[in-house]
């Protein structure tokens, strides 16, 4: 028997849908009415199991995960999820230690609550999340780098002839440098275009997926390639490999 809460549908609500993942309804059902209120829809599960199942019949807008449920850990529910959906993820958790945030990012989260939190801050990020869910503006789709290959219509990326296995956060971050490969992007930039610029958090995270970046280009921070660091400014995307005499950054279109 399926434990979803059962929503009042009388009044269609045309906003983007919301998929809260809380099995105490003394938080989730308040919850949902302030993300009505808000003009959100709101779905709500309370297991892990309900939360797969709704993501993948409902196609939510955004997860808001709680990762102490019942049935299975909410790291296992964001791991499940992430393997068959994009859809953005917010974890929601009782702990703030920073290894705790840093392992629910590498699973695929796309934020990170503590609880106890505002409910206007959680729908600044949930809003924040939506609006960047893939960088706009008037750029090519195809970006060409040395011998990297992006779609960012199809977030897509090749090294060479090899696709590479990015999570989210670190397609986006690609995307941000590379289109303006060859200028430095400030932290501050990055943190405001594929984070937020509400960012509650430390920047330290914009280091770990610089980091899991690199790992997955195979470039060294010592000795860079790719991306390098501007100390106290920010990361630039080399638009030619050190030596090279020209210009490599043709984007197709």
């Amino acid at each position: 028997m399926s434990s979803a809460i059962p929503i009042d549908r009388s009044e269609p609500d045309p906003g983007p849908l919301v998929l809260l993942v809380e099995d105490e309804r003394s938080i989730a059902e308040p919850f949902a009415s302030a993300l009505r209120r808000a003009g959100f829809r709101a779905e709500l599960a309370a297991t892990g199991e309900d939360a797969i199942a709704l993501t993948r019949d409902r196609q939510p807008d955004v997860v808001l995960l709680d990762l102490g449920l019942p049935d299975l850990d909410g790291r296992v529910v964001c791991r499940r999820i992430r393997a068959e959906s994009e859809v953005p993820i917010i974890m929601l958790t009782a702990s703030g230690a920073l290894a705790d945030r840093v392992l629910g990012l590498e699973l695929g989260a796309d934020d990170y609550v503590v609880k106890p939190f505002a409910v206007q801050e959680v729908i600044a990020r949930i809003t924040a999340v939506l609006r960047r869910g893939r960088l706009g503006g008037d750029y090519p789709r195809q970006l060409v780098v040395q011998d990297l290959r992006i779609d960012t219509g199809a977030r897509r990326a090749w090294r060479g002839e090899s696709e590479l296995d990015l999570t989210r956060k670190e397609f986006d971050l690609l995307v941000r440098l590379a289109r303006e490969a060859g200028s430095v992007v400030t932290r501050e930039t990055l943190m405001s275009e594929v984070w937020d610029e509400n960012w509650f958090g430390s920047t330290k995270t914009l280091d770990v997926h610089i980091g899991w970046l690199r790992r997955k280009l195979d470039d060294p921070a010592e000795q860079p390639v790719y991306i390098r660091t501007v100390r106290g400014v920010g990361f630039v995307l080399q638009p030619q490999q050190p030596g090279d005499s020209g210009p490599r950054q043709s984007p197709a279109r």
